[in-house]
C-alpha cells in the first residue's frame, strides 16, 4: 500500500534531517584525518627545517623558543609561529628581522649549512638587522625565491655564485652592511629589481650585465676594491703574464718593499722615542698627525674596526665640539677619549649604525657612525649640526657633540638609561610571558611624539621636513611611571645627497607625495606620525599578512584599515592586546580618524601637527583612567 503524499513528505524530510545530523561529523572526521595525514605525510620537513633554525640560535628578545611549537601551518594560510606565513600548508615566509638573532651552536656563529633545503616554497626570506655571522646560506633549491634580505649582519666569505644561477624569480636581494669579500657573480635574472651590496669588502669588477649594470652607486658603494662604470671608475686589467717587463717588474717588487720597509723603520724608531718623552715629560701638545696614530692604535671599538682606519685627512677635520658649555669638566672629552673606550653596537640602521660607548672617565655616551654624507663638505656639516645640537626638549634626544672628516662623521648622544624603542614595546617578545602593552601607557606615548615632532616643526622652519625619518624604532620610551618619549634621528634630510638616494633610507619615502612627484613639506611628518598611530593601534608593520585575508601583505597600513573600516569591521583592526579594554573601544577608534585624516594621500588635507595634539588631548581627557 502506497503511502499518502503528504506522509511521504514527512519520510523524505525525516531522513534529510538524519543526513545533515550525521554528514558533518563525517565529513569533520575525514578532514582531520587528511589534513593530518597530509601534513604528517608531507609538511613536516619544513617544521623540521625550522626547529633546526630555531634550535641553532639564542637572542635576548627572540621569542622563537616559546613561540615556534606545534606545526608551523596550523590552518590554511595561516600561521602562529612569529615570522612565518604560509600558504596551502606550506611555509612560504620566513622573516625574522631586527630580533637580535644570532647562532649559538656552531663557533663561527654561523647558520645550519642546509637548514633552508626543505622550505621549498619559500618566497621570501629576511635575517635583516641581527648578528648572524659566517657564510651566506645555501638557496640553491628555493626556485620560488623573490625576496631576499640579510643586510646588517656580520656574514662574511663569498656571494654564492649559485644566487645568480639558481633564483629564476629573484626580485630584491638586499647584502650591504656585512663583510662580505670576492667578486659578484653575474647577476642578470630579468626580474631583479632591487639589488644592494654595499659596505662590504667585495672586489674586482662589476659584471657587465645587464641586470647589475642598471643599477645605481649607492648599490656598490664602500668596496674599496670594487671597479666598474656604475662606481664611476675603470678596471684596469692586470699586465699579461707573459709580457716581459711584467717579469721584471715582479723580480724588483720584493727588493722595493725591502727597501722602503728599510727606510721608514728608523724613522718608526724615531718617532716613537719621541712620543714616549714627550708623554713621560707632560708634552701633550701634539701635532694633528701624531694624535691620529695615537688614536688608531688604541681604540677599541668592538664589532667594527674600520672606524679607525678611515678617520680621514688630519687637516680635513674637525675636533670634537659640544653644544652645552655648562657641562661639569668631567663631562667633557676628546677624540682620543672616545676611541680608546669600550663599546658595543646598540643598533644598525640605514643611516648608520650607534654603539654604546663607555668612556674610560665614567660618562656613557650613544655614538653614530652616520654613512651617506661623504660629499658634504665640512662648512655644511658644521653649521647643520650647529643647528641640530642647539635643540633642547623633554621629547628629544639630545645631542652633546660631533665629529667631522672627510670620510668619517660621527654625531655623539646623550645616553638613555632603560629607554628602550617603542617597535620593540609593540612587537617584541610577542608570546608566553609578554606583558601587554596598555591603552592608557600607549595614548601617553603618542602624546610624548606628536610634542617633539611640534618642537621640531616650530624650530627647524628652514628644513622642508625637520624630523624626515619619524617611525617607531626611533622612538625610545623610557619605561618609567610616565612612559617619557624621545625622538631620535631627526634632521638629516639636508644632509644627505640626492634625494633618489636619501629618499630611500628614511621614513618619508613612504609618503604618497614622493610617488606624485609632489614638493616635500611638514605635512610628511604628519604622514609618518599617522602611519606610526595606526602601528600603536593595530599592532601591525608593514610587510605582515593580515588576517582573514588569502595571503595578503600590508604594503601600507593606512589602505589596509581604511579598508576593514569602511566595510564596518572596525574591532578587527585593534591589536589582540587591547580587545578586552571595551570601555576603551571608542577612544581607540577616535584615535584611528585622527591617524586617517595624518595619512590622507593629499598632503594638503592633512591636518598641522598642533591640531594633531589637540585632538589627542580631548581623547585623553574624555578617558576616565588617563589624566593629561
Amino acid at each position: 500500500m502506497m503511502p499518502s503524499s503528504k506522509n511521504m513528505y514527512k519520510l523524505v524530510a525525516m531522513m534529510m534531517m538524519i543526513i545533515f545530523l550525521i554528514n558533518p561529523i563525517l565529513i569533520s572526521s575525514s578532514l582531520s584525518t587528511s589534513t593530518s595525514e597530509a601534513f604528517d605525510e608531507f609538511y613536516s620537513e619544513e617544521r623540521e627545517a625550522l626547529i633546526k633554525l630555531r634550535d641553532s640560535v639564542s637572542s635576548n628578545s627572540s621569542t622563537l623558543h616559546s613561540n615556534w611549537t606545534g606545526p608551523p601551518c596550523n590552518y590554511i594560510n595561516s600561521s602562529r609561529w612569529s615570522g612565518i606565513s604560509c600558504s596551502n600548508w606550506h611555509v612560504v615566509h620566513l622573516v625574522l628581522e631586527e630580533a637580535q638573532l644570532s647562532a649559538t651552536i656552531s663557533p663561527a656563529g654561523s647558520l645550519p649549512p642546509t637548514f633552508l633545503q626543505n622550505l621549498t616554497f619559500l618566497s621570501k626570506l629576511s635575517f635583516r638587522n641581527n648578528t648572524f655571522s659566517g657564510s651566506l646560506p645555501n638557496l640553491s633549491s628555493l626556485v620560488h625565491l623573490e625576496y631576499v634580505d640579510f643586510s646588517y649582519n656580520r656574514f662574511w666569505g663569498s656571494i654564492p655564485f649559485e644566487y645568480a644561477t639558481d633564483l629564476p624569480n629573484l626580485e630584491v636581494l638586499e647584502l650591504q652592511e656585512n663583510s662580505l669579500d670576492g667578486s659578484i657573480p653575474p647577476f642578470d635574472q630579468p626580474t631583479l629589481r632591487a639589488f644592494n651590496v654595499s659596505h662590504n669588502r667585495l672586489e674586482g669588477p662589476i659584471p657587465n650585465t645587464g641586470v647589475l649594470q642598471k643599477f645605481p652607486k649607492s648599490s656598490y658603494d664602500d668596496n674599496a676594491h670594487l671597479c666598474g662604470s656604475p662606481l664611476g671608475n675603470s678596471c684596469t686589467p692586470p699586465p699579461s703574464p707573459h709580457s716581459p717587463s711584467n717579469d721584471s717588474k715582479d723580480d724588483r717588487l720584493p727588493l722595493a718593499l725591502i727597501v722602503a720597509a728599510a727606510a721608514v723603520v728608523p724613522f718608526l724608531v724615531i718617532f716613537a722615542f719621541l712620543c714616549y718623552y714627550k708623554k713621560v715629560h707632560g708634552k701633550d701638545e701634539t701635532t694633528s698627525t701624531d694624535q691620529a696614530q695615537h688614536t688608531v692604535a688604541q681604540t677599541k671599538m668592538r664589532d667594527d674596526n674600520r672606524l679607525d682606519e678611515r678617520l680621514g685627512d688630519p687637516e680635513k677635520r674637525v675636533e670634537l665640539e659640544f653644544f652645552d658649555k655648562d657641562l661639569p669638566a668631567e663631562a667633557f672629552f676628546d677624540l682620543d677619549d672616545l676611541l680608546r673606550a669600550s663599546a658595543e653596537v646598540i643598533g644598525r640602521g640605514e643611516l648608520g649604525t650607534s654603539y654604546k660607548v663607555t668612556l674610560e672617565s665614567g660618562p656613557v655616551v650613544v655614538v653614530k657612525r652616520i654613512r651617506s654624507m661623504n660629499e658634504l663638505s665640512r662648512k655644511e656639516f658644521v653649521q647643520q649640526m650647529q643647528l641640530l645640537g642647539k635643540m633642547r626638549h623633554v621629547n628629544l634626544v639630545q645631542i652633546l657633540s660631533f665629529y667631522y672628516s672627510r670620510e668619517e662623521k660621527l654625531l655623539i648622544y646623550n645616553f638613555v638609561p632603560g629607554a628602550t624603542t617603542l617597535f620593540e614595546l609593540l612587537h617584541g617578545n610577542r608570546g608566553v610571558g609578554r606583558v601587554p602593552l596598555a591603552w592608557v601607557t600607549r595614548l601617553s606615548i603618542i602624546k610624548g611624539i606628536a610634542q617633539g615632532l611640534i618642537f621640531l616643526h616650530q624650530s627647524l622652519r628652514s628644513h622642508k621636513v625637520p624630523h624626515a625619518n619619524l617611525k617607531s624604532s626611533n622612538v625610545l620610551v623610557i619605561p618609567d611611571e610616565n612612559y617619557n618619549v624621545k625622538l631620535a634621528d631627526f634632521g638629516f634630510l639636508p644632509l644627505l645627497p640626492a634625494r633618489e638616494c636619501s629618499q630611500s633610507i628614511l621614513a618619508i619615502s613612504k609618503s604618497p607625495e614622493l610617488a606624485q612627484a609632489k614638493r616635500l613639506s611638514q605635512k610628511a611628518d604628519v604622514y609618518c606620525f599617522g602611519i606610526v598611530l595606526l602601528e600603536v593601534i593595530t599592532g601591525k608593520v608593514p610587510g605582515e599578512v593580515s588576517p582573514g585575508s588569502d595571503e595578503t601583505i600590508i604594503d601600507d597600513l593606512s589602505d589596509w584599515v581604511r579598508m576593514v573600516v569602511n566595510n564596518d569591521w572596525s574591532t578587527d583592526i585593534l591589536d589582540i592586546e587591547m580587545l578586552a579594554a571595551k570601555d576603551d573601544h571608542d577612544d581607540m577608534l577616535k584615535l584611528t580618524n585622527i591617524a586617517l585624516e595624518c595619512t590622507d594621500i593629499s598632503p594638503e588635507n592633512r591636518p598641522k601637527m598642533i591640531q594633531v595634539l589637540k585632538s589627542i588631548q580631548e581623547i585623553g581627557s574624555s578617558s576616565r583612567r588617563f589624566d593629561c
